[in-house]
């Protein structure tokens, strides 16, 4: 049976990890499943959480890297690093809502998201090493969330660390019962405005991190241009506009 429900709520799809027993970990199947509905979202944004209270979720299932030749590694890597490259790079807003565990491919997969919503009880680790294997993929991000001491230390040791250790990671951290409003009201900040908007300062996002600074700008300048051609975001910026003429 699948552990990954799907949920349309409004404009936003919710991506949820349910296999509470084994704290929301994933199989294969899981990821081609998630990879599945990111992919073919509707709406505005995209959210992922986990079911029950105990975790968002624990990563990959361990025995999923049993007994594995170097082919069938590459492979499974590749599976995970397509279902966390999906939630990257998507036009739309995604977004983590993290509870309990977010461990090793659930910590890439909050890393590779445009936002992070967590609780007071979330715990963050990259316990690949502890397995006998080094964590890859989104885990280069993770320097720039928590800087290259902690990133290397959070490597090196697989040790697991409070949402209140780790500043820079989480854009808002509530109480427990707060989890899913509190990601919907800042999802209500973020989807108000323009689409194709969002999308491009999305690839920007990802262009100031893989180019250089001059590059980055040149880049900048051609994303600006192109999102001219959308006639949402000329009416947007009437409107906007617009207001502004209205202010005293």
């Amino acid at each position: 049976m699948s552990g990954v429900r799907v949920e349309d709520r409004d404009d936003v799809r919710w991506i949820v990890f349910d296999r509470p027993e084994a704290l929301n970990a994933l199989t294969r199947a899981d990821l081609r499943d998630a990879t599945r509905a990111t992919v073919e979202a509707p709406g505005r944004a995209i959210v992922y959480t986990g079911a029950g209270e105990r975790a968002m979720c624990a990563g990959m299932h361990v025995e999923s890297f049993q007994g594995l030749s170097p082919d069938q590694a590459r492979a499974l890597i590749s599976e995970v690093g397509g279902f966390v490259g999906a939630a990257r790079t998507s036009p739309l807003v995604t977004a983590c809502a993290v509870d309990g565990y977010c461990l090793g491919a659930a910590l890439e997969l909050a890393m590779g998201c445009d936002l992070r919503v967590t609780t007071t009880r979330a715990v963050f680790g990259m316990p690949e090493i502890r397995v006998g294997i080094p964590s890859v993929v989104e885990a280069a991000l993770l320097q720039q969330y928590v800087g290259l001491a902690k990133a290397q230390e959070m490597l090196l040791t697989g040790d697991l660390w409070p949402v209140a250790e780790l500043p820079g990671l989480a854009n808002t951290v509530v109480e427990p019962d707060r989890l899913g409003a509190a990601t919907e009201e800042l999802l209500a900040k973020v989807t108000r405005h323009s689409p194709a908007a969002l999308a491009s300062q999305k690839r920007l996002f990802r262009t100031w991190q893989d180019f250089s600074l001059t590059e980055s700008i040149a880049r900048s300048i051609d994303e600006f241009a192109a999102v001219f051609a959308d006639p949402v975001t000329a009416r947007h910026v009437d409107e906007h506009v617009a207001r502004v003429r209205k202010r005293p």
